[in-house]
């Protein structure tokens, strides 16, 4: 193999890896893990390309404090009782990640439970 093929193949491989662990550390790293409680006022599929679930919170008094997040495609009991539990006063617990990819949703907030409650 001649010098030119051989630094085209490194290169490639090079930046195969390098964008499959940046995947990944996305993927793994959270940047915060916390609960809000809120009314929850819309959840849904959304998207052209990538259909992505999205969901929005009132947080108070004031429907000026809204609060959006995503729930991944693979969370399909997750995704069922946030339909379920759409307009009643609900708990959830979140992991907030640095970045986002278009697939996995519009906000960097990420939904990992949902605890219906009584106000």
């Amino acid at each position: 193999m001649n010098l030119g093929r051989k630094i085209l193949v490194y290169l490639i491989l090079f930046i195969t890896l390098g964008t499959t662990a940046y995947i990944a550390f996305c993927y793994t790293f959270n940047y915060s893990k916390s609960v809000r409680s809120g009314v929850l006022t819309k959840f849904g599929e959304k998207g052209y390309v990538f259909k992505t679930w999205e969901g929005e919170m009132s947080q108070g008094a004031m429907s000026t404090q809204l609060f959006q997040f995503s729930v991944l495609r693979n969370e399909t009991q997750l995704i069922e009782d946030l339909k379920k539990y759409q307009g009643k006063y609900v708990k959830i617990e979140y992991n907030q990640k640095l970045r986002t990819f278009p697939w996995w949703g519009d906000t960097t907030y990420y939904v990992i439970s949902v605890i219906p409650e009584s106000k």
